[in-house]
């Protein structure tokens, strides 16, 4: 019980940190019209990555709220320019929590692949819905900066395979986390011994 209590407080502090960082990343992005160089997608994977979708989730909705005021303020489309990081978040979170949050190096650097192309995608999506509602759309809009915006994409998608294994591990072991399923779910002999030591990761 202790060691669970324990493990949502660091959960709930390391969230509330990764929605700031999130927040400050997405505030510093450089953002050129239809292409944007950012980083704030990175908080999200770890949160994603350490605890799950849930977690994944609300870094990444209040995360992209807070930056979307602080840059634009509150508009008609807020929520959907919110959405591809919530989607980024329930992705990854949810393909940790099914491998029990233990995966290899290499299936990390494919999820990254995969989920950054997902944002990509769906960024460029609510580029064409904006541009439509606002009136600033033109022919070459999307077309135009597609294959920009999936090398950057793929891009920054190969930084984040890189350094995400090496940084998941790091938190873990310095910050005091188990893996998420080991806290959840503790053996047999750890339910029969109140004061005996916390479940061991793999």
């Amino acid at each position: 019980m202790q060691n669970n209590r324990r493990f949502t407080v660091i959960q709930l502090v390391t969230d509330a940190m990764l929605c700031a960082v999130c927040a400050v990343l997405g505030y510093l992005a450089i953002d050129l019209t239809s292409i944007k160089i950012t980083f704030e997608s990175l908080p999200i994977l770890i949160a994603a990555l350490l605890f799950g979708p849930v977690d994944g989730i609300t870094v990444g909705a209040v995360g992209t709220l807070i930056y979307q005021y602080l840059r634009y303020g509150f508009t008609a489309t807020t929520v959907l320019w919110m959405l591809p990081y919530i989607v980024l978040g329930f992705i990854a979170g949810f393909y940790a929590k099914k491998k029990d949050f233990r995966y290899k190096p290499t299936e990390l650097g494919v999820l990254v692949i995969l989920c950054e192309l997902v944002v990509t995608l769906l960024n460029t999506l609510v580029i064409l819905i904006d541009s439509k509602f606002y009136g600033w759309y033109y022919p070459t809009l999307i077309t135009g900066s597609l294959v920009i915006r999936l090398v950057v994409c793929i891009a920054k998608a190969i930084v984040f395979g890189v350094v995400l294994y090496p940084l998941l591990t790091a938190i873990r072991r310095n910050g005091g986390l188990k893996f998420a399923a080991a806290q959840t779910r503790p053996d047999k002999k750890d339910r029969t011994a109140s004061d005996g030591p916390e479940v061991a990761s793999k």
